[in-house]
C-alpha cells in the first residue's frame, strides 16, 4: 500500500514554517497573504485559510491591525515550568493575545506557545476556552474603578459609567464581542457596573422593570457602538490598509451612487458641507440623546401627571 499522500495545506505550512525557521521570513515580516498562497500554490481560498489558520494555533505567526499577517516575534520571556502555571498567568497572556491579536487568534496552543508550556497544560487551570473568556472579561471590567464618592445627579453618575466603559472597551476591543445582553453571565467586576447604574436610577419613582432596562439599555449602547472596535481591527488585519487607506477607495463609489438622483434628501444633506465622521464623536452624540431621554422619563414620572 502507498503512503497516504500529505494534504495540500500541510505541505504548505511545512514549507512557510521552513521559511521562517530559517529566517527567509524574519519576525514581524508579512507572510503570503491568502490571495498569494491561492496564485502560488494553485490551492482553493479554503485551503489558504487552513494554512494561517494552523499557522497561527502554532503560534508561528499573529495578526496586527495595519499590518496583516506577520512572523510571531520570538517569546519575549524563559519558558514557564508547569508546576510555575496559574489560572491567573493564564488569563493575562489570553487577555494580552486578544488585545494585540483579536478574539480570533484566542486558541489554547498560542496561548501555551506564549507561555512556554505544553498545550495540555493550561487544561489543568482552565478547562473550556469559554470559561477562559469569562476571565478575561471580568478580569478588565475591574480595570474600571469608581469614585468612593459619586458625582452629584443620575446623569453625570451615568455619563461617567459610560465613559469609562467605552475606554475600557477602546483598550480591549475584543471585550465588547465576549459580553452578552441576552445572556447573565456570573462576571463580579460586571456587577459593580450594574450597581453603579441602578443606584443612579433608583430613588427617582421609577417602577423597578423601568431602572434594569434603563441600565440594560445604556451598557448595550456603549457596547454595541464599541463592537466596531474590533471590526475594524479584523477589517484592517484582514487588508493590511488603514481607515484613511479604505474610505480613499471607497468613498468616491458612494458619491457616484449619491449622484444617481435616487436619495435627493441624503444627497442635500451632504452637500451642505464635509462631515468628517469620528466614533468617539458617534458615542457622544449617542449617550447625551439617550440621556436626555432618561431625563424627560424622570420628569415624567416625578410630575403628578406622570404618576396618575
Amino acid at each position: 500500500m502507498g503512503t497516504p499522500q500529505e494534504p495540500p495545506y500541510r505541505r504548505i505550512v511545512t514549507e512557510i514554517r521552513r521559511r521562517i525557521a530559517a529566517g527567509e521570513l524574519a519576525p514581524g515580516a508579512r507572510v503570503p497573504s491568502t490571495r498569494q498562497i491561492v496564485r502560488d500554490w494553485g490551492v482553493a481560498m479554503a485551503t489558504a485559510t487552513k494554512v494561517i489558520a494552523t499557522l497561527r494555533d502554532e503560534g508561528l505567526v499573529v495578526t496586527r491591525p495595519g499590518a496583516g499577517t506577520v512572523v510571531a516575534a520570538p517569546a519575549r520571556h524563559a519558558p514557564k515550568r508547569e508546576a510555575e502555571l496559574s489560572r491567573e498567568s493564564i488569563v493575562r497572556a489570553a487577555v494580552g493575545i486578544a488585545d494585540t491579536e483579536g478574539i480570533g487568534a484566542l486558541a489554547m496552543r498560542r496561548i501555551a506557545s506564549e507561555l512556554g508550556v505544553a498545550t495540555m497544560a493550561l487544561y489543568r487551570h482552565v478547562p473550556k476556552k469559554d470559561d477562559l473568556v469569562l476571565e478575561m472579561a471580568d478580569l478588565v471590567l475591574g480595570e474600571v474603578s469608581f469614585p468612593a464618592v459619586p458625582p452629584e445627579g443620575w446623569r453625570a453618575q451615568l455619563e461617567l459609567l459610560a465613559t469609562r466603559q467605552w475606554q475600557l472597551f477602546r483598550r480591549h476591543p475584543w471585550l465588547a464581542q465576549a459580553l452578552s445582553v441576552t445572556r447573565p453571565q456570573p462576571l463580579p467586576n460586571l456587577l459593580d457596573h450594574a450597581e453603579w447604574a441602578v443606584r443612579a436610577l433608583d430613588g427617582h419613582g421609577l417602577a423597578h422593570s423601568t431602572i434594569m432596562y434603563a441600565h440594560i439599555t445604556l451598557f448595550n449602547y456603549v457596547r454595541a457602538t464599541a463592537l466596531n472596535f474590533e471590526w475594524e481591527a479584523e477589517a484592517e488585519a484582514g487588508s493590511a490598509r488603514s481607515d484613511e487607506e479604505w474610505l480613499a477607495e471607497h468613498e468616491p463609489k458612494v458619491f457616484e451612487l449619491i449622484a444617481q438622483g435616487r436619495y435627493p434628501s441624503f444627497a442635500a444633506v451632504i452637500a451642505r458641507g464635509d462631515f468628517d465622521f469620528e466614533l468617539d464623536r458617534l458615542f457622544g452624540f449617542g449617550l447625551q440623546r439617550l440621556l436626555d431621554g432618561y431625563g424627560a422619563l424622570i420628569a415624567r414620572t416625578a410630575s403628578p401627571r406622570g404618576r396618575t
